[in-house]
């Protein structure tokens, strides 16, 4: 018996062999990498320029220059991850308990968004919002805009891009933890005198939370990283911490600069997602 127990677990490590390699040459390696890119100095002119010296300053130098871009972030990617809460939610309750046999096309129509580059999704808004767009000459009618006010350029047009690109992140994991709740609690919710709010946030809302939480993470993590939606929607005074990151990396040449930065960014949200997590009483998920 004993020998039969040895070799399962020889397999078991065998058919995990693949994954743990897959993850040490395209996760441990570079992470590695851009830590210790991130200690280097400052004074090369290029990578090869660059030393070891356990410059530890850096995180320092940046957090002091590029504070505002890190808290635009942070706020760009909670205000979308709000309205995709919001927008998601309604959307996966109407699929799972109102859409009938309608209901694998509205998932199709979900996700169809993933079948166009996206690229020329953020693009699509830059028209949607033009100046002498369509929506744009409707608020001015409605006198909601000034007539020279604009959306494009805006928070607003970052924020907007930020939701409808990362809305189908939002919606799958709240449409798969709501489809599995049974209606027949809902129902027992109202024969027990609970008004149709109450019901909600006593029966449907706690169990769904684990597809909140999920939803949230899969939409706050990518939106605080992005740079596209800023870099297109947005002006230089909309720059998010992806923008700076690109630039230092590419135009700047400066290495130590921009690893720092990545470094930052990932204790951040690593950090605040095992809080959110904790608090939300779901640490099962992670």
């Amino acid at each position: 018996m004993s020998e039969t127990v040895r070799r399962k677990g020889k397999v078991g490590y065998l058919l995990l062999a693949p994954a743990a390699l897959w993850l040490v040459l395209f996760f441990v390696i570079p992470f590695y990498s851009l830590v210790a890119t991130s200690l280097f100095d400052q004074g090369g002119s290029d990578f090869r320029g660059y030393q070891m010296t356990y410059a530890f300053g850096n995180y320092v130098d940046v957090v002091q220059e590029y504070a505002g871009p890190f808290g635009r972030s942070l706020l760009y990617g909670a205000i979308a991850t709000a309205f995709c809460l919001v927008l998601g939610y309604v959307l996966a309750y109407a699929i799972a308990f109102k859409a009938g046999r309608w209901k694998n096309l509205m998932l199709v129509l979900v996700i169809a968004p993933f079948f166009t580059s996206f690229l020329v999704r953020t693009l699509s808004w830059k028209l949607i919002l033009a100046d002498d767009g369509f929506i744009v000459n409707t608020l001015q009618t409605l006198q909601v805009l000034g007539d020279d006010g604009r959306l494009l350029a805006t928070p607003i047009a970052v924020v907007a891009g930020l939701t409808y690109n990362f809305l189908p992140f939002m919606v799958l994991p709240l449409y798969a933890s709501i489809d599995k709740i049974d209606h027949r609690l809902i129902e027992a919710s109202s024969d027990l005198y609970a008004n149709p709010f109450v019901g909600f946030f006593k029966v449907t809302w706690p169990l769904s939370l684990p597809g909140v939480v999920s939803g949230t993470l899969l939409t706050f993590i990518p939106a605080v990283g992005d740079y596209i939606n800023a870099q297109f929607l947005g002006s230089t005074n909309e720059r998010v911490i992806g923008n700076v990151i690109q630039a230092q990396f590419t135009d700047a040449n400066n290495y130590p600069v921009a690893s720092a930065l990545s470094v930052l960014l990932m204790v951040l949200i690593l950090a605040m997602v095992l809080v959110y997590v904790r608090r939300a009483g779901t640490e099962d998920l992670l």
